[in-house]
């Protein structure tokens, strides 16, 4: 799977972006057709500390998952959005047996 990581008015540290990389790569031990994923991380402008953002976009066969989830930090973010995407991949594939 090709995984892009954009991080949005700073430079993410090559750590951090290998933390996500693992973590969005575990994905396909839920499904195997993904195709491909988007990462975008920004902070956002609120004050209170919970301004780390990760939105994932995943590209499957026929469909996008999204996931947008928003924290202390980017690898809680991160680790938050990819949870949800594997319960949301979960239902895809039962769906799709179902057919």
């Amino acid at each position: 799977m090709q995984v892009k990581i954009h991080s949005l008015k700073f430079d993410a540290d090559k750590k951090l972006e290998e933390f996500i990389e693992n973590k969005v790569n575990k994905l396909n031990q839920f499904y195997d057709d993904i195709i491909s994923a988007e990462v975008i991380l920004k902070v956002d402008k609120d004050q209170s500390l919970e301004n780390k953002i990760a939105e994932i976009k995943l590209k499957i066969s026929g469909t996008e998952l999204f996931a947008k989830k928003q924290t202390k930090t980017f690898e809680e973010s991160t680790d938050t959005a990819v949870d949800a995407l594997r319960r949301q991949l979960t239902k895809f594939k039962e769906k799709q047996r179902g057919k």
